[in-house]
């Protein structure tokens, strides 16, 4: 029976790629390292290794390095990633900054800096967002056509079509943000859910790391969940999953752990009563007082805790995941809350889970977002250099 032909044309360009693929993985892997040790590490022959190398080189993506310092170098030559070849910028867009930072291929952060938004208003917070990407280039002290690509996390729903929904920046509501950030940005503009960021920021560099399943969440302005199930991102059906503000809809707002439901409860319960504290009735300074041992604050926030308990025990006992991180400015006061919601839950499940206070603070959002960058630029930048 004859054989088909084979296409021997495109097996060599096929090849080739994927040897400069394997060899630039290789340095990004072992960096700084040699040509011999390349061959080795990386099963392919030397004058295979000396081609791609060449050509990665030419590139743009790799450059001659000092020798190992921990051994002798017996003449060979020394390879390491051009860890600045591309950046990513990553910013947080949050109700009262606008937070951004610039990282390299190798993950270093080259540039953080925050901005305070005097309003919440759509047009306020873009001007931000380009006077941040501006500025953060400039200190970076490197050509702006490196950025590679922005991510940007946002409050809110963000369907397939860059749009964003449910958010507290009514001017943004419906916006097609994504196209509107592309323009400002002139780079690639992937865009989601900051609770979702979070998220993934824990689980690349904070308390999550190694964990497959695991909430994140967010308690502050507003309320939200970061969802990771199988070590995945799980987003659901519209983009709406960890939407907790709508969990418990139907019980009233006396459920409600976020600030405003702290003011709230905070002003009913001082009503009449010997306390220290006053209008506006401010979260912060509500658990400041509760650590000096003011009897009212106290009160406030064992409410508080109870009412993060009641969020939690419904989607652990759904989805059983085994880590529920706390974040946003209500979730970081773990030194007052991590006990109670811990024996509420204990009292409440059979399997109840860890519960931590995020080791990332407000780098969290940032943290996920340049993660999430550093995936697509690492391939990105392989094909546009070698294109």
């Amino acid at each position: 029976m004859a054989q088909a032909p084979r296409s021997s044309s495109a097996i060599p360009p096929l090849l080739k790629t994927l040897n400069e693929r394997t060899v630039l993985e290789t340095i990004r892997a072992g960096a700084p390292i040699s040509r011999a040790e390349i061959s080795r590490r990386a099963g392919i022959s030397k004058p295979t290794v000396s081609l791609a190398l060449q050509s990665l080189v030419e590139g743009g993506l790799v450059r001659e390095a000092d020798h190992d310092p921990d051994g002798p170098s017996y003449g060979a030559v020394f390879f390491e990633p051009v860890q600045e070849a591309a950046l990513v910028l990553g910013v947080d867009l949050g109700a009262r900054f606008v937070r951004g930072s610039i990282c390299d291929l190798g993950g270093t952060v080259r540039a953080r800096q925050d901005l305070e938004l005097p309003r919440t208003d759509a047009d306020v917070a873009l001007d931000a967002i380009s006077t941040l990407r501006s500025s953060l280039i400039e200190a970076t002290g490197l050509p702006s056509h490196l950025v590679d690509v922005a991510v940007v996390g946002v409050p809110g729903v963000v369907d397939d079509g860059g749009r964003l929904h449910l958010t507290h920046f009514k001017s943004l509501e419906g916006r097609e943000l994504r196209s509107e950030l592309h323009q400002r940005l002139e780079t690639t503009v992937l865009l989601d859910n900051d609770i979702n960021f979070a998220a993934l920021g824990e689980q690349s560099r904070g308390v999550a790391r190694g964990v497959d399943d695991f909430a994140f969440l967010s308690v502050g302005t507003g309320l939200g969940i970061g969802l990771v199930l199988d070590g995945e991102l799980h987003r659901g059906l519209h983009g709406a999953a960890g939407e907790l503000d709508y969990a418990l809809l139907g019980f009233g707002v006396e459920l409600d752990p976020s600030a405003e439901g702290v003011s709230t409860l905070a002003a009913k319960l001082a009503a009449g009563a010997d306390t220290s504290l006053s209008l506006p009735f401010d979260a912060r300074d509500t658990f400041a007082e509760a650590r000096r041992g003011d009897d009212v604050a106290c009160r406030v926030v064992a409410e508080v805790a109870r009412r993060i308990a009641l969020h939690i025990a419904p989607l652990a006992a759904v989805a059983d995941v085994g880590l529920v991180v706390l974040g946003g400015g209500i979730g970081a006061n773990g030194d007052l809350l991590l006990a109670p919601i811990r024996t509420l839950l204990a009292s409440w499940l059979p399997f109840p889970p860890r519960l931590e206070v995020s080791s990332l603070g407000d780098a969290a959002v940032l943290s996920g977002a340049l993660a999430v960058g550093l995936r697509t630029t690492l391939d990105s930048v392989f094909v546009k250099r070698r294109s």
